[in-house]
Formats: structure tokens, C-alpha cells, sequence
């Protein structure tokens, strides 16, 4: 059986994408959390270089093999469980494609809407210029999926690995409250509504410690109007 290491679900997003995807196909693994925490005891990297050769999560464990990159992990998957890609071969190839913008693009909208998802902010105007382009770009490629592929996942009608790849997405618009048209919030709340999804957000509101590089990032982009995470 996999083990996938990953950080705290408050704020890694590239933890989330492997978890959710062998959750919502019904793939065994075993989860093991290691915090990010920065202090007297060393930084996160150099305790995850013990499970993971970049010392970066999200880490699979096949065996002997170690597979780390979320897109890597994705890929090697598949190869015991093609089903994480679309059968049909136009939406897989769109799939792909997708899911590989997803993980090189969208820059802007990381920098200002880093995952962190037991809180809420309001966007400086600052920010809400910086991802604009970001965002009409999202809605391009995501009303392109639905539409061509017919819904209601981005290529077809169940849940693939490209959707796992724009999940995070969904839990930054919850978080900071970004604008999406009509068609591009339904399928957010399409994925905000899936039960490993609410697993994942209780997880995270759950989580009591924190890592201070990473709060340090909201508050940049906006003002936090409310912090929903156990005390």
C-alpha cells in the first residue's frame, strides 16, 4: 500500500492534490503528517529530507520507491490505476494539459492567495489587480473543460486527476473571496461539496499549531476578517 507524507492541511496545497485524488478514486494509502515548523529544532526541509529526497512534501512511498513532486506522483499512480485520467483520449490530452498549467502556471495567483484555509481576507485592491490576468485565464480553461467535456468535472463526468490539480483553487476563492463568474463558482462549490474535501477543511480547522512563514503570508495581500482555526 502507498504512503504519501504531507504537511498541515491549512496551508499545503500541494499535499492536498495527491490526497484528494487517491481519496476521491477509492486508491489505499496510508497518511502521514509531518508540520511545517521553522525553530529552535531545525527547519521543516531538514527533517522532511528523512522521508523525502527534495525534502519538500507531498512524498509518496511505493516500497522501496521514493516519488516526490505532486505531478510525479500523479504520473506514477497511474501506472497501477489509469483510472486517475480520463478514459476517452481527447479529455484525457486536455486533462493533462490542464493539470500541467496548473502545476508551472498561475504564479500571481499563488503569490497573493497562498492556501491557508481556516481563515478569511479581504483583498487589497493591490492584490485583486496582480490576479486578474490569473484569474481570467482559470475561467478560460475551466469553462473550456466543462463545456467541451460536458461537466460536471473539468474533463467529463467523474472526478479526475485535473481536478485534484485546481482543488486548492477552490479553498483560496473560500479564503479570499476573489470574484468568479457564474459557471467558475458553481464548479468550485462543486468541489468544496465533495466529502474528501470537507474531510480535508475539518482537518485543517482543526490543527492547532502553526507556522509562522506561512501566516505571515496573508496578510500581505489583505485584511483578515476571520480566523475559523482551533485555538
Amino acid at each position: 500500500m502507498y504512503t504519501l507524507y504531507i504537511a498541515n492541511k491549512n496551508y499545503s496545497s500541494w499535499s492536498l492534490r495527491p490526497w484528494l485524488l487517491l481519496r476521491e478514486v477509492g486508491i489505499p494509502f496510508h497518511e502521514r503528517l509531518e508540520a511545517f515548523v521553522e525553530g529552535p529544532s531545525g527547519s521543516s526541509r531538514a527533517r522532511f529530507l528523512a522521508f523525502s529526497p527534495s525534502g519538500q512534501v507531498p512524498c509518496l512511498h511505493d516500497g522501496e520507491l521514493r516519488v516526490w513532486d505532486s505531478l510525479a506522483i500523479v504520473d506514477h499512480i497511474a501506472e497501477a490505476h489509469p483510472e486517475v485520467w480520463p478514459e476517452d483520449r481527447a479529455a484525457r490530452a486536455f486533462a493533462r494539459s490542464a493539470a500541467a498549467e496548473m502545476h508551472s502556471g498561475f504564479g500571481q495567483l499563488r503569490r497573493w492567495c497562498t492556501m491557508s484555509v481556516g481563515i478569511r481576507v479581504r483583498l487589497h485592491e493591490e492584490a485583486r489587480g496582480a490576479i486578474a490576468a490569473d484569474l481570467a485565464r482559470l475561467q478560460e480553461l475551466w469553462a473550456q473543460g466543462l463545456e467541451r467535456h460536458g461537466g460536471p468535472f473539468l474533463a467529463g463526468p467523474s472526478f479526475s486527476a485535473v481536478d485534484a490539480f485546481y482543488a486548492p483553487i477552490a479553498f483560496r476563492w473560500q479564503t479570499y473571496g476573489f470574484p468568479l463568474g457564474e459557471k467558475a463558482a458553481d464548479y468550485a462549490r462543486r468541489l468544496l461539496s465533495l466529502a474528501s474535501m470537507r474531510e480535508w477543511e475539518r482537518n485543517a480547522l482543526a490543527e492547532s499549531w502553526r507556522d509562522a512563514a506561512h501566516d505571515a503570508e496573508a496578510p500581505k495581500s489583505g485584511e483578515i476578517i476571520e480566523d475559523l482555526r482551533a485555538r
